[in-house]
């Protein structure tokens, strides 16, 4: 006699890993490729145990037309209603997902190819380190909270048609009262899809869409969104089954087992525990844990009820690390062991912190300086940011992101920062705003055309290559026209517009003349009074 095999086992094999820890820093594209890649695992897992789900409903509708069969086939209309609320539920996170990766990319309604940039050889969104739009959709305006909802109404839904089905169905497929009690027992307490409760009120946060979501990068939210939609998926194999094996249906021998890990943490910092829960892939509920050997490095450790073995481990040394993972389970009827490996890689790490200027590499007097800060294995909560020198001053603007604002130039500017017994400062120096260039027109100087001299109406001052929004005002200048056999005229302007006296000059421009603006200054923002910048010459043709 065989043991069925539940089709959500073959789940189990994704690492799950809980990604909250990882959150808090200022993580790699390395990472966040890491992140991506368990999403696509998630989705191709789904898709396989959906192909094998169509393959087995397929052969429980054939063997439910055979009419000795004919007692069993209300087990029909209760897998159709179970498959269309996951399918229902699948596609509401799909939707969530797509308006999530289209909000951080060209946000025009549809996820096309702009929505999508390359890393590393990998496609990934534009807005994988976003945490603003994960916590504006899913938290701020409640879209978490409805998944939760809708999550609980869905798993509650497949119960209940399981439930109704044995209750109406039960002793006429040969089932005693209380085998059909333990089966819709079974089946509710080891349905994969489901909300845990107790992890986020432990952690002091308002909500579950408060802790799942709330300052999580994209690239994190769209695993977790996956992981939902391979859970349902799970939940619905389980169950149709769990029905077709009542009907007779195909079962499937035990033929492979893997450790599986699910690590807290992924990438640590040296000193850190390395802990993690270990389970065999396959795993069913009928294994009794005594029939269960999973093996780290070549170490056997206990098995708890759940079928799951806790590891902890010292973390020593920095780099990536590789456990060696071997399982064996014996069939408790055949008598038979069945053996499997696997491998599971995690990275130890070293405290640091990163202090960095967003656009260039100077902080400049009279605008705002963006700087980037982060501390590795610290929450940006626990992150502390001073200056000093300057005269300089910090506000902030976002989890990792700070302005700088300077008023006084020099060469020592210091940004510290102190997290986690970690301190560490950076050395910037501070400037005044380039002098701008003074231009009539579009021109600095050279010829212009009679009727096109004629029609300016004063001077700009014009900043050239530089990455911040910022804008000069010209002063004042002297203006000086020389026209041929005749002696030079001179006006003085204040601001860069022509006053009367300079406007008169200008529309008396002849060709051959000689324009000469000299003394010019200018203010650009931070100055305390202005500054002369070049002079220009122009011939009038």
């Amino acid at each position: 006699m065989s043991i069925p095999k539940e089709p959500r086992q073959l789940m189990i094999n994704l690492m799950y890993l809980v990604l909250t820890a990882l959150l808090a820093l200022n993580v790699s594209a390395e990472v966040m490729n890491a992140f991506i890649t368990l999403d696509e695992g998630n989705k191709a897992t789904t898709a396989t145990v959906n192909s094998q789900l169509d393959q087995t409903v397929k052969g429980v509708k054939d063997l439910l037309n055979d009419e000795s069969k004919a007692k069993y086939r209300a087990i029909g209309p209760a897998i159709d209603e179970i498959r269309s609320e996951v399918e229902s539920f699948n596609s509401y996170i799909t939707q969530m997902r797509d308006n999530l990766i289209d909000a951080g990319g060209n946000m025009d309604k549809k996820v096309d190819e702009e929505d999508y940039t390359e890393s590393y050889g990998k496609k990934v969104p534009r807005g994988q380190k976003n945490k603003d739009i994960t916590t504006h959709i899913l938290v701020d305006e409640k879209k978490g909270a409805e998944l939760k909802t809708k999550l609980i109404a869905v798993r509650q839904k497949m119960i209940d048609t399981y439930t109704k089905l044995l209750n109406d169905n039960g002793q006429a497929f040969g089932l005693k009262k209380e085998e059909i009690d333990n089966r819709i027992q079974n089946i509710a307490n080891n349905m994969p899809l489901k909300i845990d409760d107790e992890t986020w009120k432990k952690s002091g946060k308002k909500s579950w869409e408060e802790f799942k979501f709330r300052q999580m990068p994209l690239a994190a939210v769209l695993p977790l969104l996956s992981q939902m939609q391979a859970d349902a998926k799970s939940s619905e194999a389980s169950m149709v089954n769990n029905m077709a094996e009542l009907a007779g249906g195909r079962v499937i021998e035990f033929d492979a087992f893997f450790p599986v890990v699910s690590a807290k943490k992924s990438y640590l910092i040296a000193g850190e525990p390395f802990e993690a829960e270990i389970s065999v892939g396959t795993y069913s509920s009928q294994i009794n844990p005594a029939d269960i050997g999973i093996f780290v490095n070549g170490s056997k450790i206990a098995v708890g009820n759940d079928g799951k073995a806790k590891y902890t481990a010292r973390t020593e040394g920095l780099g990536e690390k590789t456990l060696k993972l071997d399982a064996q389970v014996r069939n408790p009827l055949t008598g038979e062991v069945s053996k499997g490996s696997s491998t599971f890689t995690y990275e130890v790490g070293q405290r640091s912190v990163a202090i960095s200027a967003d656009k260039m590499n100077v902080f400049y007097i009279g605008v705002d300086n963006p700087i980037s800060v982060s501390a590795a294995g610290s929450s940006s909560n626990d992150i502390k940011v001073g200056i000093s020198g300057g005269g300089g001053s910090l506000s902030k603007t976002g989890s990792n992101n700070w302005v700088v604002k300077v008023t006084t130039p020099t060469d020592d500017c210091k940004v510290s920062v102190s997290a986690k017994d970690m301190n560490a400062s950076k050395t910037f120096r501070v400037k005044r705003i380039p002098d701008p260039v003074a231009k009539l027109g579009n021109k600095q100087d050279g010829e212009m055309g009679n009727g096109e001299f004629k029609v300016q109406k004063g001077l700009i001052a014009w900043l050239e290559n530089f990455d911040f929004e910022a804008r000069c005002e010209i002063q004042g200048f002297n203006l000086v026209k020389v026209a041929k056999r005749e002696d030079p005229v001179e006006t003085s302007n204040s601001g860069g517009s022509f006053n009367g006296k300079a406007q008169n000059l200008v529309s008396s421009a002849k060709p051959g003349d000689t324009y000469y603006f000299q003394e010019v200054k200018a203010r650009c923002p931070g100055d305390a009074a202005g500054r002369k910048i070049n002079s220009m010459v122009f011939r009038i043709k």
